[in-house]
């Protein structure tokens, strides 16, 4: 009697959505999976349905090893449903009103370890383009800005005495950032090839004068990491994720990363420091006599 209760409830909201809400037939079935999942797991009536059962439902699906995206999908179906009839005044309220969604685990970003960043740097130019090559990748791991602050830099930006650049970052916001001896030293390498070029001119071109493209600087990067790594997984943002997890791992100064990086709230920042947890996990996990699991 109760799984007919529910049964039949279900058949009206997917009424409801099908006729009234105008739904295309995949979207109803994704609501009807959901829902029938909870169904044949439910003891209860339909308006006795607590906010501790979906909860029980959620967690359920979690030790099955359903994803944060496909348990977050089936609460937003159970609210949805249970809105509906409480609307109809099926149900006295919606009891997955209250019920909290799992939060998404942070993606976490790929980055070089010291001596993928050495075998990288070890790339020596044979000609103009591939020097060029060199200075865009020295300024992306030596000052950690992204694609498009690389893409937007003219020469008047720079200040190679002073030691910095000024790139226009998110929200059209200017900010000057440090530069290595390295990174200057390639830069210098790269001007030396065309030595009219005049300070409102890009920065870095294409064989001719042309700024370069997005899809140039990634293409390039990708074939000088086949050359050195043996793999064409490099991309700029790994560059600047190496620079952000390599520079906190020495100096843990998240503050200072933040400002580098042009990041206008540190919580964005905070992602480098699981990583530089990680990498000490996997230190005390091997040198550590107490971390040791016995066989």
């Amino acid at each position: 009697m109760k799984k007919s209760n529910h049964q039949d409830s279900v058949l009206l909201f997917l009424d409801y959505l099908r006729y009234e809400k105008n739904y295309s037939a995949n979207t109803i079935k994704a609501y009807q999976r959901d829902l029938n999942e909870f169904i044949s797991q439910s003891n209860t009536s339909i308006n006795e349905v607590k906010d501790s059962e979906i909860a029980m439902f959620l967690g359920k699906l979690h030790a099955s090893g359903k994803s944060t995206r496909s348990i977050n999908r089936a609460l937003s179906t159970l609210r949805s449903f249970f809105n509906f009839l409480s609307s109809k005044n099926i149900v006295p309220s919606n009891p997955a009103a209250i019920v909290q969604a799992p939060k998404n685990k942070p993606k976490l970003p790929h980055v070089l370890d010291a001596d993928q960043a050495a075998q990288l740097f070890a790339f020596t130019p044979r000609n103009k383009i591939e020097i060029r090559d060199m200075a865009m990748m020295e300024l992306f791991y030596g000052s950690g800005i992204r694609l498009s602050e690389l893409i937007e830099i003219d020469i008047k930006d720079l200040d190679l005495d002073a030691g910095y650049v000024t790139v226009i970052g998110k929200g059209r916001k200017t900010r000057q950032v440090p530069l290595g001896s390295f990174c200057i030293k390639a830069i210098r390498e790269w001007l030396s090839q065309s030595p009219k070029k005049m300070g409102n001119q890009p920065l870095f071109t294409t064989r001719g004068s042309k700024r370069i493209s997005h899809r140039t600087v990634q293409t390039r990067l990708k074939r000088i990491a086949t050359i050195q790594l043996g793999n064409n997984q490099l991309h700029p943002h790994m560059l600047r994720h190496s620079f952000a997890s390599h520079l906190l791992e020495s100096s843990s100064d998240l503050r200072a990363v933040q400002e580098l990086l042009g990041h206008s709230d540190i919580a964005t920042t905070q992602i480098y420091t699981h990583l530089d947890f990680q990498h000490l996990a996997k230190v005390y996990d091997a040198a550590h006599p107490r971390a040791k699991r016995s066989d």
